[in-house]
């Protein structure tokens, strides 16, 4: 369905310039409040590294998926799940209940990290929160033992960054290195003012929620340094050999500042040889992801990604 003159007016009314801080996550933490919960199969795990421990929530698939995969013998497949709000809000407590959708929707345990938040933690310690967990799981030194295979790295929008540069660290350390991965409008460059050279920064970065200023925002409070900027784990489209990397699905929202970034994020992986797959979701907004599964975007989205995971 098409953005109509009525949309696009209250859209622009509510995308203001840039964010503050303690309201922001307010506003995020309204999305924890779910009469459901008690309801879900979930499992609370904690992963200690560096003398912290990790937060972990896992998801369960239907009963009728469970019982199936043990009577074939067969282990449950894994989504390694980490979860979007430009590095300084959200939690798993907000991705609750897309979590148990996406686990629903894939016959997939889903397994989600609460790394911790900057501007109280910056630069690289979300990235060394996940990648810590990833490593762990595919190590399996887990509480649930998945083949590595069947495991494939997934995130949205900061969460997309996280689960490329996790990648790009696993290749460099050569630790592990995951088959796959599925980037939901990730967030891979370092610049959304006038300068960036993409046009859906300046077509979409001032009317339709997330702003090029919000980005900006996002960006200032992540970094430790604006050294980091120019770091490929902090701007995965930074990364200048991307060969050897996972295949990969990208979704991208037609009315996302981020639309095409992304988009050149997957043409490069696909120039260094790797199974690249971009879909572009017509008329949808950054943060569809987190709708519901009875919205068409979220709906058409999971068709692709079952696709790609089958």
């Amino acid at each position: 369905m098409a953005i109509n003159k009525a949309m696009r007016a209250a859209l622009r009314f509510f995308s203001y310039g840039g964010i503050e801080l303690k309201s922001s996550r307010r506003f995020a933490n309204l999305k924890a409040v779910d009469l459901k919960r008690p309801l879900r199969k979930t499992i609370h795990y904690f992963i200690n590294h560096n003398d912290y421990d990790i937060p972990i929530r896992i998801f369960m698939p239907e009963d009728e998926v469970i019982k199936s995969k043990s009577r074939a013998g067969k282990r449950l497949p894994m989504l390694l799940f980490f979860h979007g709000g430009g590095w300084v809000t959200e939690s798993v407590d907000t991705y609750e209940r897309v979590c148990d959708m996406m686990a629903k929707s894939t016959g997939h345990i889903v397994t989600a990290v609460d790394y911790r938040l900057a501007p109280e933690f910056r630069f690289p310690t979300q990235l060394y929160d996940c990648y810590e967990a990833a490593r762990r799981i595919y190590k399996d030194d887990f509480l649930i033992h998945v083949d590595p295979d069947d495991i494939t790295i997934m995130g949205d929008s900061a969460g997309g960054n996280l689960a490329a540069a996790v990648c790009l660290l696993a290749k460099e350390k050569k630790e592990f290195m995951p088959r796959r991965q599925i980037l939901i409008y990730p967030a891979t460059n370092n610049d959304y003012t006038a300068k960036s050279p993409f046009p859906s920064v300046k077509e979409n970065g001032t009317d339709f929620l997330l702003t090029a200023q919000k980005m900006e925002d996002y960006l200032n409070l992540y970094q430790s340094t604006p050294q980091d900027r120019q770091n490929p784990l902090f701007a995965p489209i930074l990364a200048e050999d991307l060969t050897g990397m996972p295949k990969t699905l990208i979704l991208t929202a037609q009315y996302d500042p981020l639309r095409d970034e992304g988009e050149a994020f997957g043409k490069k992986l696909k120039e260094a040889g790797n199974d690249v797959t971009i879909c572009r979701i017509p008329d949808a907004l950054h943060g569809f992801f987190a709708l519901g599964i009875k919205h068409l975007y979220v709906q058409k989205s999971f068709e692709i990604i079952n696709r790609f995971l089958q």
